[in-house]
Formats: structure tokens, sequence, C-alpha cells
């Protein structure tokens, strides 16, 4: 039994292959990377040119039910999925988001995997890695300086200082930084004005970057960011201002995907991050657009439950990177389900299989998403060392009887090896199952017809409802010719509905859209749902309490 050690203890024991070795593993060649170090590196866009003919890998994503505190593990299964696939001789890369350091210092502590089923080295992803938040926080943080400078220096573009739209960013939780007031000071300072910061990666130059196609369409993906309104309510560009090309300086190299390792040596590519509960939730298009001329199954993820990354995986990625997903794997725990079936979380040791049926409704309603868009899906039963026998077969066993190809996984303590049969099944189900891929709303469909069959087909909820200044909004977008743009509903992770206390799968509500975002460059609408933050805030005990580095560099506390 190896499941004494903690993830840090795990991934500080393992000896890591050279990254050129791991490069070699691919068939790139030494002048297609940038090393960082001896374990990390960038990989240059040139590869592109030389893969082009190289017929695309199959795309694999993994989503999950609604997560709980009890924890889904869903970067673990994704980590241990394509490492148990390399296991049964199929060439696999994994492709993760970078983490947040908002998160890992606030309430997860790490977000590179676990146990037998992580990315190396953990202490680097999980912190500064290559720099790429640092540079989209510096390019989201320069272009807020521009917009200002302008004004202050005559306004040439009748900028209303009242309607900028364009907010500071930092990567760490700050409820502080939420609302703010600028330009204080004197003239010399600039105009007074209320501001506010997002965390980095809700910033929309973070979802610029993970839909970019290059980095000429990176450049007019900038431009095309809307930061403020004129005195007669006409938009304002970032492109107005001529100031796309020193952004897409600042991420000539963000823009890289980089490549690391997981515990078994399985090639990963890790790179980007929006929020799926903010913004679209999936890593970068070129990273998995790489891995997937890299190798024959690229293992992603898409952030949260079904109803927030994996539609929007469907609904925004795939139009922009023009592919079709092979299959679906939907993440499910015994923890998670009980406590969805009203199960305390002081009270998960103890069995539950009552709480446990009840709470097999929320994922029932996630494979019927899935199903929905036509896509095969294996539902991996993710097993934690508490798990009881009777418990974990109440849930494979509620699978055959309702006809969901399904799969125990134990990645954590078993590595790929834990993975095996998942991986088996996923094969099978994409060489058996046909893929009839359709999105659930077409583009020339209505901002509310979009809204109103993501809500009713994907969340369960009756329909939707706008607040005035939406219904302002919806006459504004149309009147800008937005309307014809894919939508990115921010919504809470922990419920189908806009309400974190409703767990399971709520019956009869309605879903209420407060505001709406154009996000113009990233090429889609925001929409704001109940309380959702764009800056969180820390919780009472930041994980960052439990933080330290010893004497020698080596991290201590990350998990």
């Amino acid at each position: 039994m190896k499941s004494h050690l903690s993830d840090i203890e795990i991934a500080q024991s393992t000896e890591l292959k050279p990254i050129t070795e791991i490069a070699r593993k691919l068939n790139i060649n030494d002048e297609e990377i940038e090393c960082f170090g001896c374990t990390k590196a960038k990989i240059s866009l040139k590869i592109f040119e030389r893969l082009k003919e190289k017929p695309d890998g199959q795309v694999i994503l993994v989503t999950s039910i609604n997560p709980t505190p009890a924890g889904e593990g869903k970067s673990t299964v994704t980590v241990g999925l394509s490492q148990a696939l390399w296991q049964i001789g199929k060439k696999s890369i994994v492709a993760l988001r970078e983490p947040s350091l908002g998160p890992t210092m606030g309430l997860k502590g790490g977000a590179a995997g676990g146990g037998f089923s992580q990315v190396l080295p953990m202490e680097d992803i999980n912190l500064h890695f290559t720099g790429d938040m640092h540079a989209i926080t510096a390019a989201n943080n320069a272009l807020a300086a521009f917009i200002d400078n302008h004004i202050h220096q005559g306004n040439e573009l009748n900028i209303d200082i009242r309607k900028i739209v364009w907010k500071r960013t930092l990567d760490l939780n700050d409820r502080a930084l939420r609302e703010t007031v600028v330009g204080l000071g004197g003239k010399a300072n600039g105009f007074p004005r209320e501001d506010g910061f997002d965390i980095t990666v809700a910033s929309e130059i973070m979802a610029v970057l993970c839909l970019a196609g290059d980095l000429a369409d990176l450049k007019k993906r900038l431009a095309a960011m809307i930061v403020a309104y004129t005195v007669d309510g006409e938009p304002v560009t970032a492109g107005m201002l001529g100031v796309q090309g020193a952004l897409a300086l600042l991420l000539k190299d963000a823009i890289k995907p980089n490549l690391v390792q997981t515990v078994e040596g399985t090639p990963a590519l890790v790179h980007g991050g929006p929020f799926a509960n903010i913004a679209h939730g999936a890593n970068s298009l070129i990273a998995t657009k790489t891995a997937a001329k890299l190798a024959d199954y690229v293992v992603t993820e898409a952030g949260f439950g079904a109803d927030l990354g994996a539609e929007k995986f469907m609904h925004i990625k795939t139009r922009a990177g023009g592919f079709t997903p092979g299959a679906v794997v939907i993440v499910a725990t015994v923890r998670a389900l009980k406590m969805h079936g009203g199960t305390p979380l002081a009270d998960l040791k103890q069995k539950d299989v009552k709480a446990l049926k009840s709470g097999i409704a929320n994922l029932a309603k996630h494979i019927e998403t899935i199903d929905a868009f036509g896509l095969p899906y294996v539902v991996a039963v993710n097993r934690f060392v508490q798990d009881t026998e009777d418990e974990l077969e109440t849930v494979l066993g509620w699978c055959r009887d309702n006809g969901h190809p399904a799969a125990l996984c134990n990645v954590w303590e078993e590595g790929g090896k834990g993975g095996i049969d998942l991986a088996r099944e996923v094969i099978h189900v994409m060489e058996q199952k046909d893929n009839r891929f359709s999105y659930l709303y077409e583009l020339t469909d209505s901002i509310e017809d979009k809204l109103t069959k993501i809500s009713r087909t994907v969340y369960g909820a009756e329909g939707v409802e706008f607040t005035e200044k939406a219904k302002k909004q919806l006459l504004e977008l149309k009147k800008n010719g937005l309307d014809g743009l894919p939508v990115c509903v921010a919504k809470t992770q922990y419920s189908l509905s806009d309400d974190p206390g409703k767990t399971g799968r709520p019956q009869g509500f309605i879903i209420t859209v407060r505001e709406l975002k154009p996000s113009r460059g990233a090429g889609f609408i925001v929409a704001l749902t109940g309380s959702i933050l764009t800056m969180p805030g820390l919780p009472k005990h930041p994980a960052a309490l439990k933080m330290d580095v010893d004497e020698n560099g080596k991290a201590k506390g990350l998990f």
C-alpha cells in the first residue's frame, strides 16, 4: 500500500526524466522545444508546419458530476487515464489547464492531479511554472494603463470614463480589490473613477490566449476586445487604441504550449487556465491541437461538472478549433454522490447507500447532457479508500441496469494500472458507439434562445429570466452585431441551478441572468447568473497557511 504518502511526497520522490527524453518520445525535434531547466519546456508553434499533413488523434474529454467539498478527482482521473492508455500500448498525451495561484493558495492547495496520477514538477506547475500567468496579468494591466493614459492625454476616442469595462487583474484571491477607485491624487494622476480587479484567469486575455489558433489570430482577437464605450454608446476596442501589437509581444512566449510529464513519464501539455464557472474552462486550443498531432489519443479535461466545462468545451472550444471529441468520460465518486443525496461532509466515512442512491440523480443528469450532444461516454467511478464494496457496486450496478458504460478506477493509488479497465472501456465505446456529435444551439439562434436551450437541456431548468439590466444589454448586443456569438454562462459549479445550495438534481427552477458582457476577442457572450464573482476571496483557513519551504528550497504543504 502506497496510499499513506501525500501528493507532494510522491511528487518529490519521483525521478523525473529529462524533458528532452519526453520530447523524443513524441518525435519532437530538438529545435522545436525551448527548455526551462531540465524538466519543463515550451513547444515551438513551428511544429504545426512540419505536422500539418499528419492526421489528428482522438480527443477524449474528461468531465464530472457537480463538484462537492468531498472531491471528485477529475484531474487525477484525466492523468491516470492517459497513463493507462500508454500501459496498454496506446500513444497518449494528457492536456491540462495551468493552475491559478488564487485557488492554490486559497482553497485547493494545488491542481496537478494527485497520488500516482499527477503531472510533474508539481511544485513548479502549481506556482510560477513558465510565467504564462504573469505574462497574461502583465498584458491585461498594460491595456488598463493604456486606456487611462489615452484619456489623460486628451481622450481622442471620446471614451466615457463612466463606461470603462476593462478591469485590472491579479492572480490571487483578494476580495478587497473587487471594487476600487483609481486616479486619486490630482490631475497628474488621471481622472478619479471607479474600477476593480478580476482574478487573472477571468481576464478576457486568458480566454483569447486559450482560443487563438496562432500568433496572427491572437493579435486579431486582442484587437477585437471591447474595453470601453464612447459618450455616444459606441464600443471602443483595444485595436482602436492601437495596442494589440504590444499586447501580443507580451504574450509571444506564453502562447507556446508547456511540455511536462506525469509520474509515469507520460507526456503532458499544461497550458492556459480559464475558470469554468467564469470563462470557458478548457486548456488552450493550441495545446490540444498540438497534442492531437503528436499522439493517437489526447486526454483533456474541462472544469467542474458537465453543466459548465463540458457544455462550454462543446459549444465554444470545438467550434473555435473545428474538431469533434471522440468520447467523454464522466467522473463520479461514492463520496460526492452521497453528498448530493444529503449526507453531511462529516459523515462521509459512514456507509449510506440510501443517500448514495438519491445522489445518483445528479450523475444521471450529466449523462443525459452528454447524450444530448450525441457523444459516446463512459462513467468513471473514481475509488476512494473509504468506499465500501456495497457502495461501489450500487453505482456500478445502477450504470449496468440503465445501459451506461462504466468502469471502476483507482488511479490515485495505482497510477496507470488503476485505470486500465477505464482505458479499455473508453476505446471500446469509441470503436463501437456511433458518434452523433451535434450542438444544442445554432449560432443563428437569438441569445435568449441559446440560453434557454442550455438551461433546459443541460441544467434541467424550466426557463430563463433576465433582469432589467440584462434586457438592456441584450438590445445593445444586438445593436452592435454581437448576438451571433456563442454564450458562456458564469454559474455556480456546486449546483445544476444558479443556487449553490440546491444539490442533487433540483427541479422547477429558473435561471436568472443578471448581466451580459461581450467578450468579442474571445468570441463569446458572458452571461452572469446568481452571485458568481470574478474575483474570489480567501477561505477562513487558506491552504497557504500549511505551505512552507525548507533551507534547501524544497516546497512543503502543496497537496
